[in-house]
């Protein structure tokens, strides 16, 4: 026995090496089975329109009160919070001010600042819309400032209206914007001649 030589290191086993460039070829095939299943992204897209129409009331953000959307189609149907859907129209947010605004965030509670009801119109019914705004609620009794938009979203976004309108007092009605629709979605007639709709029910 030779003194000053190392002991020679044990040999891998080739079993081991051809086990370990399996598992390499294996994952490898995986990742490209994974990349050949998943389909190209369409050029044009192919999510379905889910509304023809939008409908945005909003108010001063961190305001107290509460204002209600109303939409009349020309049927007759009516939307607000108490029946959130009428004809091809849904109320798909219902804003009550500072109420339900605390919203829990890792376990803290953060305020929602901001008061906006969103109706959608998903159809076209010919004939006559009305966009009304009620003040529900006050808690603080003075006049809420309110913003109304009417965008057609099809085939591209047009704002059909935009404007302010001023609710004096608690029980208070105004007409936003009045909209007629034909059949294949054009709009035409857009005024703010008032007509009461809160009182029909």
């Amino acid at each position: 026995m030779a003194f000053g030589r190392k002991p020679r290191e044990a040999e891998t086993d080739p079993f081991y090496d051809m086990l370990f460039n399996i598992l390499i070829a294996f994952v490898f095939c995986f990742i490209l089975a994974l990349l050949l299943m998943n389909p190209k992204a369409k050029k044009t897209g192919d999510i379905p329109s889910k509304a023809e129409f939008i409908i945005t009331v909003s108010w001063p953000d961190n305001n107290t009160n509460d204002l209600d959307t109303w939409v009349q189609d020309p049927a007759g149907n009516l939307v607000w919070f108490r029946q959130r859907e009428g004809g091809l129209m849904h109320l798909d947010r219902d804003d009550r001010g500072s109420a339900g605004d605390e919203i829990l965030i890792n376990g803290k509670q953060i305020i929602n600042p901001l008061n906006q009801e969103v109706v959608t119109i998903r159809g076209f019914a010919p004939g006559e819309y009305t966009v009304n705004v009620q003040y529900y609620e006050s808690r603080d009794q003075k006049p809420v400032e309110a913003t109304v938009t009417v965008v057609k979203v099809n085939p591209v976004a047009t704002v059909v209206y935009y404007g302010t309108l001023e609710l004096p007092a608690k029980g208070a009605e105004r007409t936003a914007c009045r909209f007629t629709v034909s059949a294949d979605g054009a709009v035409s007639d857009v005024n703010t001649l008032p007509k009461v709709i809160v009182e029909t029910l």
